[in-house]
């Protein structure tokens, strides 16, 4: 999940601090779900759904 968070970042043209304030976490804890030490709950993956506009799917890598 972490590479398609970064890339959905970087195509966007925000900054981690950016995803960090629009889904309401540290830019730490987002950080931390980019390099994968760490896995979003249920509700941040719907919030970071929300604001990239993918899929779960998508996010959790069921699909491409």
């Amino acid at each position: 999940m972490g590479d398609k968070l970064k890339l959905l970042r970087k195509e966007k043209g925000v900054s981690q601090r950016d995803v960090a304030k629009a889904i309401g976490v540290t830019t730490s804890a987002y950080s931390n779900y980019e390099q994968g030490t760490r896995e979003p709950s249920v509700e941040l993956i719907k919030s970071l759904c929300l604001y990239f506009r993918v899929s779960a799917d998508y996010l959790i890598g069921l699909e491409d």
